[in-house]
């Protein structure tokens, strides 16, 4: 019988197998030790990944000096439990804390939502939400085969062909002329397996409002976006439409990979619990220039990405153990304060008084 690569891999010592992480700025490399590789090296999930399976993004890409990537990936469910030892501190590391006994909540009633109707949209162009599901009993993207990523396509085109009103549904192959999503060249998609025989099998939607990726980074990625500052809008119709598809699927006979401790099980671990990121494209010239705009976002729980023209996505920080609701509410109210900072920047008046407290 034919030995497999990680049968071939213990015929050398695993001090001989580990990497050479001294350069390295992620998560994985941050925990992962010669004699924690040398325990989990030998054990791998019912489909086979491995924990060089796992590391092997984090590997190839060192990350950047001044921003710690994550530096690992699952292959399926079961990667989460099988490689505990490693990801359960990564977790916590990356998610404050969030520790292996914590539980974490889900609320897609966006009727819970206070405000967010509102945000000036001479300050907000633009409001979107999105998140990424996985469909159970299928392998993650890292790890899937050709025929799996064709038959979580058929699924999805047959479950989502029901989708009507403002969340009807178009499917398009990227082998059309029509890309929303690119090839693949992010060093995680591609060190990690997620680029494999692109792009048979992948494909999205052409809604200008709600989206639908298939077999991108994650199984589905689900979009829900508009011109403007109505998020409570935006937000509606992600619940509504999150709502319906996760039916649609279980109709069929396949749930979404959740539990009571990691929520909504994704490819990479940075993205457990709501996968949410819920962001606004912000015209804030002035504040972005201020010296303590960092320090603003921070205390607010918020990132920044930035563009051109003082034009920045504001977006939540947070994913796991906090809920869909909370995290949409921490932006509706950061951006409501960032407008107003902004507003007294360009009249010439202090902010000071607006600092924000820490979250």
């Amino acid at each position: 019988m034919k030995q497999s690569e990680n049968d071939l891999k213990m015929n050398y010592s695993a001090e001989q197998e580990y990497p050479d992480l001294s350069k390295h700025n992620n998560h994985m490399a941050k925990v992962l030790t010669p004699e924690m590789y040398a325990n989990l090296r030998d054990k791998e999930t019912p489909s086979g990944f491995t924990l060089d399976d796992v590391i092997q993004t984090g590997v190839d890409n060192p990350g950047h000096p001044f921003i710690m990537t994550v530096g690992c990936v699952a292959g399926d469910e079961e990667t989460y439990e099988v490689f505990k030892d490693l990801l359960d501190p990564v977790i916590e590391d990356r998610h404050g804390g969030y520790k292996p006994t914590d539980k974490h909540k889900t609320d897609l009633n966006s009727d819970n939502l206070q405000g967010g109707d509102d945000l000036d949209p001479n300050y907000v162009l633009s409001s979107r939400v999105r998140t990424g599901r996985s469909i159970r009993g299928f392998c993650l993207p890292p790890h899937c085969s050709r025929g799996e990523r064709r038959g979580i396509e058929n699924l999805s085109i047959e479950s989502l062909d029901s989708l009507d009103g403002d969340l009807k549904w178009k499917y398009y192959q990227l082998i059309d002329d029509h890309f929303l999503f690119d090839k693949p060249v992010s060093p995680l998609l591609l060190a990690s397996g997620m680029a494999r025989d692109w792009p048979d099998g992948q494909g999205h939607n052409d809604n200008k409002t709600f989206l639908v990726w298939v077999n991108e980074e994650d199984h589905l990625r689900v979009i829900s976006m508009q011109k403007g500052g109505n998020m409570r809008e935006v937000f509606t119709r992600f619940c509504t439409g999150l709502t319906k598809i996760e039916a649609l699927f279980k109709e069929r006979g396949h749930e979404f990979m959740w539990n009571e401790h990691l929520g909504y099980v994704l490819t990479c671990p940075s993205n457990l619990g709501t996968g949410l990121r819920a962001g606004c494209a912000c015209q804030t010239a002035n504040l972005s220039k201020h010296d303590k705009f960092g320090e603003i976002l921070k205390r607010l729980r918020l990132q920044k990405r930035g563009t051109v023209g003082g034009v920045f996505d504001i977006s939540n920080a947070d994913r796991l153990g906090f809920s869909e609701v909370e995290l949409v509410q921490m932006v509706v109210d950061g951006v409501n304060l960032l407008v107003e900072m902004e507003k007294r920047l360009e009249g010439g008046d202090a902010i000071d008084d607006l600092m924000p407290e820490q979250k």
